[in-house]
């Protein structure tokens, strides 16, 4: 009002006034996200400091006695001195400054702290006591109680390993006498656990993801209720097939029984988050489909495999696609060098286009060390898709050779798992082209590693041949007529692009520097992922 704003005071400004006291200064509370190998770090700083030992070099027992007798006690860890040490590491100073303001903001804020690549109990107590230690230290410093309660730890297991470890872990952190108190006390007796659909996809292929996913959500589950607690699991998904995407009330509905007891977290990315809620009716439908999705999970929990062998069928199929997919991805020296010819995924580092850097270590360049998020987009862009599919036909074709057929075809009608899991390979299959991926191989990758491309259209087709017999359909998405119509309407635009991207990344591998291809190959991108959609 004194600088003359009466207009904007007695307008927005009031309105926005008027949101605050009602609503207060948050509604929808951010979770943190950090590396279980972080927090390893910062104790082990801590500790030698300290002159205690390195904790990394310790076992898992000796880690869990010693975190436990640190929970359990009244003073701080970490001395007043240290934070303010010039000696002190960048990323330890960076842990410890987040759990600092994370103590200063509270729960009334902040959400979850989300433990990513989790692997042991430990991981989960390293935060409970770097927690609890800001929150002593920044109380101590100022004078007053933390705000709120402390944030809900939740491990989230990503590879194929950690998931089929995960109901060990959830079963041995329960079995900790302070931590089952204080789940109890501080937290209502409910764990929340995150599932990672992404790494798990890129370390051994969809189908075998998708089922360690199953098993392991099944494994959670009992181990909570046995210990009497409440689950909440956690779904990290992407946008793409590869990444566990897919239509919501299918994945839902599919999911083990018990493990959606009316609750259910899930993660919306990339370019899923405009489609399914850039506009208030969309948006509004979206959350329709999902509390529908998650009563009917709750009141009318899926079907359980109906027999033992189809459980056994599963992990014949799952071992040998998994062997099909890493002996070609991991074990074949090849691969590498043809991925980064045959695809744009080099050139995707260097478009300002992704929510986070493409490696995980910028030293590494080995496909272990690359983020899911581009070693789907990369083979989507190509209209390969291979993530989705590859070690699938490998897999139904060794258990249709051993006269299962009948068997998968009553899984497929019988089981939601099985079923979703195959229509989802299935749309995938509907939108691979196999002309397109060639063209980029003849154009862009070097003589003597085309014969690795020739190899993967025919794993596609022998993909496309068994999943047509185990649902007996005619031709893809034959029960999607209109996921069909779609596909077939978008062509006449994709086809042009694909042509144009593989121009350009031709033309820009001679001329790097070359910002007008740069800007070409962006709106390629933008096109191609635009028309192929799930590519998030």
């Amino acid at each position: 009002q004194s600088c003359g704003s009466g207009i904007l005071a007695d307008g927005r400004l009031a309105d926005l006034i008027r949101r605050v006291s009602t609503f207060g200064m948050v509604l929808m509370k951010l979770d943190l996200r950090q590396e279980s190998g972080r927090h390893s770090e910062t104790l082990d700083a801590i500790t030698k400091y300290l002159d205690m030992g390195a904790y990394s070099e310790w076992d898992e027992d000796k880690k869990l006695e010693f975190l436990t007798r640190e929970l359990k006690g009244k003073r701080p860890l970490i001395p007043q001195n240290y934070r303010g040490n010039y000696s002190v590491a960048p990323d330890v100073k960076e842990v410890l400054d987040a759990f600092r303001v994370a103590a200063e903001l509270g729960s009334d804020s902040l959400g979850a702290y989300v433990i990513s690549m989790a692997s042991n109990a430990s991981d989960v107590l390293a935060v409970e006591l770097l927690q609890k230690d800001a929150r002593l230290s920044v109380g101590g410093e100022l004078g007053i109680t933390c705000p709120g309660g402390t944030l809900r730890v939740v491990p989230l297991f990503e590879t194929v390993k950690d998931l089929r470890e995960a109901g060990s872990v959830i079963r041995k952190l329960l079995s900790i006498d302070w931590y089952l108190e204080h789940i109890i006390k501080n937290h209502d007796g409910h764990q929340e656990v995150m599932v990672g659909y992404s790494d798990s996809g890129k370390d051994a292929g969809r189908f075998t993801a998708a089922w360690e996913l199953y098993k392991a959500q099944e494994d959670v589950v009992a181990a909570c209720n046995e210990y009497g607690i409440k689950v909440t699991l956690f779904h990290g998904r992407g946008g793409s097939i590869g990444r566990g995407g897919g239509p919501t009330y299918l994945a839902i509905q599919s999911q083990p029984p018990g493990s959606v007891m009316g609750t259910l977290r899930s993660t919306e990315q990339g370019e899923m988050v405009q489609a399914k809620f850039g506009l208030p009716q969309i948006a509004v439908r979206q959350l329709e489909v999902y509390t529908t999705a998650v009563l009917l999970a709750t009141l009318r929990p899926p079907q359980p495999p109906k027999e033992e062998k189809w459980r056994n069928l599963m992990d014949e199929i799952s071992k040998i696609s998994c062997t099909t997919y890493r002996s070609t991805v991991y074990e074949n020296p090849e691969f590498l060098a043809y991925f980064h010819e045959a695809t744009p995924q080099a050139e995707l580092g260097f478009l300002n286009i992704g929510s986070r850097p493409t490696r995980r270590k910028t030293s590494s360049t080995s496909i272990g060390n690359l983020r899911a998020i581009p070693w789907v987009f990369a083979w989507t862009q190509t209209r390969f898709v291979v993530p989705a599919w590859l070690g699938v036909g490998a897999g139904l074709k060794g258990i249709c050779e051993k006269g299962h057929t009948q068997d998968l075809r009553a899984m497929y009608k019988d089981w939601p798992f099985f079923q979703s899991t195959i229509d989802l390979i299935e749309m995938v299959l509907g939108k691979a082209d196999i002309p397109i991926a060639k063209h980029y191989d003849e154009v862009l990758v070097s003589e003597s590693r085309r014969e690795l491309g020739v190899e993967l259209r025919r794993e596609l087709l022998t993909a496309e041949k068994f999943v047509l017999i185990v649902t007996g359909h005619e031709k893809l998405s034959d029960n999607n007529r209109s996921l069909q119509k779609l596909i077939e309407s978008r062509l006449p635009y994709l086809n042009p692009m694909n042509m144009l991207q593989v121009e350009i990344l031709k033309r820009l591998r001679r001329d790097d520097d070359n910002n007008k291809l740069r800007d070409a190959l962006l709106i390629t991108i933008n096109g191609i992922a635009a028309g192929m959609r799930n590519t998030g």
